[in-house]
């Protein structure tokens, strides 16, 4: 599952983001009101796991009561340190589909997750990943292009997923260190730009267009657009 997390709080954002991601989802982070609204509205989740108080300008109620303005019916999973039974119904009414307290162990929240994205879905689970005439084949593990078959290697297969999930969208070296590689790296380093540059070469190599395109001073974009 693709899924939103905005917490504020960089701790257990990172605690939530690790497990998230060893079972298997897709995540990207906010850790502000404002960040968290521009993604929320912006791109297309699975699910949100959403803090209750946030910096920003913007709390979480505004959040969820935003998506739910516009009919947008996404699981929406509120953490909060605000326990009264009071808090709780406010967050559920306004739109909440279910609501943990801090302090939470996780296998809790994976459950309850996990029971909302069920009860939401009401289509197959995704196996394949197209961008134009790039195909990602998610359970073979295997990528082509216009039926040509491309060999990668496991951090470029993550490498383009991530890409592939984020289409039409410009993705910075920080977001890709945090998704691809799970942890930061000195901002100067150039392992991004080595990756995505043989990347690059087995997509875009031979054909007439191409696909993954350097945005400058900002960092790369997958698109199908010419």
């Amino acid at each position: 599952m693709k899924i939103l997390l905005v917490e504020d709080n960089r701790q257990v954002a990172g605690f939530l983001k690790k497990g998230l991601m060893e079972t298997g989802h897709v995540v990207d982070s906010a850790y502000d009101g404002r960040d968290g609204m521009f993604l929320a509205m912006g791109a297309s989740y699975d699910a949100i796991i959403l803090d209750r108080m946030l910096p920003g300008g913007i709390d979480g109620l505004s959040i969820v009561s935003a998506l739910r303005a516009t009919g947008n019916k996404i699981p929406i999973l509120i953490l909060s340190a605000l326990d009264e039974v009071d808090e709780r119904i406010r967050g559920l009414k306004a739109g909440g589909d279910d609501y943990v307290v801090k302090p939470f162990a996780f296998g809790e929240v994976l459950a309850r997750l996990e029971v909302l994205t069920r009860r939401s879905q009401d289509s197959m689970l995704e196996t394949t990943l197209q961008v134009g005439d790039l195909c990602l084949d998610l359970l073979s593990r295997k990528a082509s292009r216009a039926g040509k078959p491309i060999v990668l290697k496991s951090r470029e297969f993550k490498l383009l997923e991530y890409m592939m999930r984020h289409a039409e969208q410009v993705l910075t070296r920080t977001m890709l260190l945090e998704n691809i590689w799970e942890y930061n790296f000195d901002p100067q380093t150039n392992v991004i730009d080595v990756h995505v540059s043989k990347l690059r070469q087995k997509i875009d190599a031979g054909f007439d267009r191409s696909l993954l395109r350097t945005v400058r001073n900002a960092g790369y974009m997958l698109t199908a657009d010419i």
